[in-house]
């Protein structure tokens, strides 16, 4: 009997000691879940990782290496901005212009930055250009570095596509300065909207762009 009731014991013992260990296994399996999580929020936005669901027209604008960089987003390709973590409102309402990179640059040249909207009011009713940022006199030697100088003849002025208007294009169009020419805006140029971008270009003698890139968005409340 003495046997017996020692043998009993010894199960009940190991009964507890076994669900102990059952529960800490799940909670290593819930930490390591959480981990996992946790890296996956504090990776980097890469745009690579963006889905590409652009048109082959739209796509196809990008060319020649231009870089947009905003604080979480790194643009060096055409895409269409993401709705996770909130970039379309940030685009919109947060963040300031971003840092202009062009490692194609030559130092000795000077150069032409425009950001516009093709699509005011909407892309079905294209009415004119919205002209988003405007600078000339840049130096190359300081697009190389990414960082941009020259003489800004209009702010930089964020996407805010009007709501219920779909994804509009926002394009950033790069050429090469004249030498010695002085760029400014013609008096019917002053306001931002109904602008004429091809009168400009062929006004200043432009030409084609030597790189553009572009997104698209749409009002982040829509």
């Amino acid at each position: 009997m003495r046997s017996s009731t020692k043998l009993n014991s010894v199960s009940e013992k190991e009964e507890p000691c076994e669900q102990t260990q059952q529960h800490g296994f799940k909670l290593m399996a819930l930490l390591g879940l959480f981990l996992v999580l946790f890296a996956f929020l504090l990776e980097p936005f890469n745009a690579e990782k963006t889905p590409n669901t652009l048109d082959p027209q739209d796509a196809s604008f990008c060319h020649g290496g231009l870089e947009a960089i905003y604080p979480e987003l790194d643009i060096d390709k055409c895409l269409m901005i993401p709705k996770d973590h909130k970039f379309r409102e940030k685009i919109s309402s947060v963040w300031k212009a971003p840092q202009i990179y062009f490692s194609r640059a030559q130092k000795e040249k000077m150069y032409v930055l425009v950001m516009v909207d093709p699509d005011a009011p909407r892309r079905s009713q294209q009415a004119s250009y919205w002209r988003h940022w405007l600078v000339v006199n840049i130096k190359g030697s300081s697009l190389e570095k990414g960082e941009m100088r020259g003489i800004t003849l209009t702010d930089y002025h964020p996407p805010t596509p009007p709501q219920k208007t779909g994804f509009h294009r926002y394009q950033f169009m790069l050429f090469e300065q004249p030498p010695h020419a002085e760029i400014s805006l013609a008096e019917q140029e002053s306001s931002r909207g109904k602008w004429d971008l091809h009168a400009f270009i062929e006004r200043l003698h432009l030409g084609e762009p030597v790189a553009a890139l572009q997104f698209l968005t749409q009002n982040f409340k829509d």
